[in-house]
């Protein structure tokens, strides 16, 4: 009998065993179980703990498009859900899935709800989570936006551009981190000024592990050290020492796409669009004339 007919036929029973669990699965694979049975469940590959304390309020669901939601409240603690983990953003949208089961038979199940983690808050030693449905993502704008710069971003599938082959990204080390955030490495010498400039920070090791950042400003000094500033800071602590990886940015420009990465077949921007001032300019201000390209 498959898992949800077998919840069916023990809820049909005048005497029922079941609970709840909860799986959250972060951004960077690390999955953590919650239930609120007194015992831990293990199944589906994952551990799924008691001592966490963690409960949800009703699951708010509805047969049209109306964004599912509820609310997960647990408590901080250092071997589960921690507070430095939070601050630093690793739960953020983190992939959250409900089941109820039967805690004596636990091929007896059914998923209850499936989302992702909105707004997180924390005091008092416990964290309060925003669940969201799958349905909030029918919130979100989507669509073809005609512009001069690129709408693609670095990398992706209308892009086309490789970020992991030579020359578009490089390691290096952490030599220094300024009150402001702004940062000193050494390793990354061989790329010319600005190359990273607009591109992604990511953190390999130490307390920011895992954590990125988009790139600010990128100077390049005689010396061969690079000093990078951020867009926004990391929610971690960066310590000299600690291995970063940079990659390539791209400013969306038509010229930077054709001589920095030599892709302009997959351009995704339209250069040649007029802006908001075209019906003030006079065709003798034009600075070709011939009726050929303008590139």
């Amino acid at each position: 009998m498959a898992g949800a007919e077998a919840l069916a036929a023990h809820l049909a029973e005048s005497v029922t065993t079941v609970a709840r669990a909860w799986e959250v699965k972060r951004k960077d694979g690390r999955r953590f179980g919650f239930t609120d049975h007194d015992r831990d469940l293990d199944f589906g590959g994952v551990l799924f703990r008691a001592d966490t304390g963690l409960s949800a309020a009703a699951v708010q669901q509805g047969t049209g498009l109306a964004v599912d939601n509820s609310e997960a409240v647990g408590a901080l603690s250092d071997d589960s859900v921690t507070e430095a983990d939070i601050a630093a953003g690793r739960f953020d949208g983190a992939e959250v899935t409900a089941w109820l089961v039967n805690w004596s038979d636990l091929s007896a199940r059914k998923v209850l709800f499936r989302g992702s983690l909105g707004e997180i808050t924390r005091s008092g030693g416990a964290f309060s989570a925003e669940l969201r449905g799958l349905t909030e993502w029918l919130n979100r704008p989507v669509g073809r936006v005609f512009q001069a710069p690129c709408s693609a971003v670095l990398g992706d599938n209308a892009c086309g551009v490789d970020i992991s082959g030579d020359g578009m990204w490089t390691e290096a080390t952490v030599t220094g981190v300024s009150d402001k955030g702004r940062l000193t490495l050494a390793g990354a010498s061989g790329f010319a000024v600005e190359w990273f400039e607009r591109g992604r920070l990511t953190v390999l090791d130490g307390q920011a592990d895992g954590l990125w950042a988009t790139i600010k400003r990128d100077v390049l000094f005689d010396d061969g050290t690079r000093e990078i500033d951020l867009w926004e800071p990391l929610r971690a602590r960066l310590d000299a020492g600690d291995r970063v990886k940079l990659i390539a940015g791209c400013d969306k420009r038509f010229e930077t796409c054709r001589s920095k990465f030599n892709n302009l077949i997959n351009f995704q921007g339209f250069p040649d669009i007029p802006q908001e001032e075209w019906i003030m300019i006079h065709p003798t201000m034009a600075q070709s004339r011939s009726g050929g390209s303008l590139r």
